[in-house]
């Protein structure tokens, strides 16, 4: 993903006796406004303690804690069941989660003094908006749909009753022994009966229709043409639609997904259901933020934008516009990056620090760290089961992935782990996971198909996604360790022997020429077998660091390819474009501080905000290249840790 998964946490900094009084005051009016509103938003001003699968950081593609997957509805309903629990106990399991600095995050490039905020205390204080590859930014600000001579009237989405729409879902899918459905047409005219078959054929492809009497009254028949090789026809992704797609119409129709709250996958699987195809013909450039307000291009291969709209009057959370027919879907990764709108509540600092650190982002940028998501949130962090992978123990592979770890999980993942540390028995932990397409389940189920020593095969079940996150996990441990050593040993300039990128090849910054270059141009390998390293003194840390973890940086080819390291570049620097920064008093922490595009389509105004509100607010925008965590230039304004850890312990802290 290119984008930030950040629960709301309060980014507070260890108070220093200046600010104690102040924050004594901030603490009383936040007890006396919680008491004024009660519980009715489930969230005080200054502490809203999320649970740990509430991700920090997700930015980058293909991301998946080893405990989180996409779920089915159902499982979703059942790992949301188990999310209780007050704070104090949440920050003593907590204890046992990783800091910044555990994963080589320690530098900051200002000189500013830290400040406090509140980031995300509601969904709506994060905005995300793609920028695509050329460079325009999307946004949802028109829902008419293409005019179309071919398009199904109207009526074809309503002239079926939900059980008629399970019926014939059921046909569709050869769910049933049943060959065919009648559909008795009520108040029978020809015009009824076309649009009745037209509804069939439009919302049910590979259904067939034909009219016939019985008992006096007509009835719609649907049945399958050509029996199952039609149904595994209509179903591909080459291939989605059995009815005709004019010639002259784009096959690919293109939109603007406006999400709150739901992450990209998890809105293209739910669209896919309600449409009744495939999540396969769909297509995106990146995947977006869960806990935020997200903008972004989606194709999806022979549906109608007429079909596409309608499910703007079903979907909760969900709006769809800005619709076009083109001859190509979207490829992942084809975007210029992210433009994101933050409202970070309740800040602390004086308006000429905030001044100071908002220059300092647009001037200078911040440290292009992988953020906490990388790494997961328990006591296993992603990198040591990458780092086993790469040595190729795979029993200690399976044991990290497997083993009881202290902190923060959900009590059916805790008995699991327990009854595999009791019996070693693939079958009985199963038996305690209801979710089986976490990964522990995926592993247990290899194992029961493999045979424990067939290790690599049983892992080989886990989606090849998934598999490679551990090792990019590792690859990301080692760069941020290596970038914090860096520029500690040479600070903020271009020195001989640094890497720069001509074009897309890196090469090394000579002595007589390094004037030429600043720590902007500068970049860093991420550890592999098709890349060259600094000539400095970090060149020998990366194989100093490699070879304490039993691995040689001159070999990581893996026997098995899939966990060949070819490595890459990456940017130490990176200065955010179009920063642009507010800020603002409020009294209520649950109005918007801001207007959204459905705020706009919809005529909604913001409300008159005071002049001299009980709080403030910062509200800033910039834009980011993809793969880069905007955590880390929010973590560069505030000077704060970012890790769940850090920030649960300062909010129980701040509770008592």
């Amino acid at each position: 993903m290119e984008t930030v998964e950040m629960s709301s946490v309060s980014l507070k900094r260890p108070r220093s006796e200046d600010d104690v009084a102040n924050a004594d005051e901030i603490k009383r009016q936040k007890i006396v406004e919680k008491s004024k509103t009660g519980n009715d938003s489930g969230q005080s001003i200054e502490t809203v303690t999320e649970q740990p699968d509430k991700s920090l950081l997700e930015d980058t593609k293909n991301e998946i804690p080893p405990n989180e997957e996409s779920e089915e509805q159902e499982d979703e309903e059942l790992e949301d069941s188990d999310e209780d629990g007050d704070p104090e106990s949440f920050a003593d399991m907590m204890k046992h989660g990783l800091t910044e600095s555990d994963v080589g995050i320690t530098k900051f490039v200002s000189c500013h003094k830290g400040f406090s905020g509140i980031l995300k205390e509601r969904y709506s204080d994060f905005v995300v908006h793609e920028i695509g590859k050329d460079g325009r930014v999307s946004h949802l600000d028109d829902f008419s749909v293409p005019v179309d001579d071919e398009d199904p009237p109207e009526e074809t989405f309503t002239v079926l009753s939900d059980e008629d729409k399970q019926r014939l879902e059921e046909l569709q899918l050869l769910k049933n022994k049943e060959t065919s459905v009648a559909i008795e047409v009520i108040e029978d005219t020809k015009e009824k009966r076309t649009v009745i078959h037209q509804a069939v054929k439009s919302l049910f492809p590979g259904l067939e229709t034909k009219t016939e009497d019985r008992d006096g009254k007509k009835y719609i028949i649907a049945y399958h043409a050509a029996g199952k090789k039609a149904l595994a026809k209509v179903r591909t992704a080459t291939d989605p639609r059995k009815h005709s797609w004019p010639k002259s119409r784009g096959s690919y129709c293109h939109f603007v997904l406006y999400k709150e709250n739901k992450d990209t996958m998890d809105a293209i699987n739910v669209l896919s259901k309600f449409l009744r195809v495939k999540p396969n013909i769909f297509s995106y450039m990146g995947t977006k933020d869960k806990r935020a307000i997200t903008v972004q291009e989606i194709a999806v291969l022979r549906i109608t934008a007429q079909r596409l709209a309608h499910l703007n009057k079903c979907l909760m959370n969900f709006k769809l516009g800005n619709f076009s027919y083109k001859n190509h879907p979207l490829k992942l990764g084809e975007l210029q990056g992210n433009h994101f709108t933050v409202v970070l509540r309740n800040i602390t600092g004086t308006d000429d620090q905030i001044e100071q650190a908002m220059h300092s982002l647009r001037e200078i940028g911040f440290i292009n760290y992988y953020g906490m998501q990388r790494f997961g949130t328990t006591a296993v962090p992603t990198y040591q089961i990458g780092k086993a992978i790469l040595q190729n123990n795979w029993n200690e592979v399976m044991d990290l992935i497997l083993k009881p770890r202290p902190g923060a999980e959900k009590g059916y993942l805790v008995k699991c782990r327990e009854e595999w540390a009791k019996t070693k028995d693939p079958a009985a932990a199963l038996k305690k996971l209801p979710v089986k397409r976490c990964v522990e389940g995926q592993l247990l189920r290899g194992l029961l198909k493999y045979g424990m020593k067939n290790i690599i095969s049983a892992f080989g079940i886990i989606p090849r996604n998934n598999r490679l996150m551990y090792i990019h996990s590792y690859q990301s441990y080692v760069w941020n360790n290596m970038v914090s050593k860096r520029i500690e040993e040479y600070g903020l300039r271009a020195v001989p022997g640094d890497l720069t990128l001509k074009g897309a090849t890196a090469v090394h910054i000579e002595e007589g020429d390094v004037e030429n270059y600043t720590i902007h141009d500068v970049v860093m390998p991420l550890p592999g077998f098709d890349v060259i390293y600094p000539k400095h003194k970090i060149g020998e840390a990366y194989k100093e660091m490699l070879l304490a973890d039993n691995l040689d940086i001159n070999n990581m080819r893996h026997k098995i390819r899939d966990y060949s390291l070819s490595g890459a570049y990456r940017k130490i620097i990176i200065r955010p474009q179009n920063v642009n920064w507010d800020i603002v008093a409020y009294d209520d922490p649950r109005i918007p501080l801001f207007t959204t595009d459905l705020d706009k389509l919809e005529g909604k105004q913001l409300p008159v905000l005071p002049t001299d509100g009980k709080f403030r607010a910062l509200k800033m925008e910039f834009s980011l290249p993809p793969s880069t965590y905007a955590t880390m230039a929010i973590r560069e304004v505030l000077k704060m840790d970012t890790s769940i850890k850090n920030q649960t312990q300062l909010n129980t802290t701040w509770l008592r």
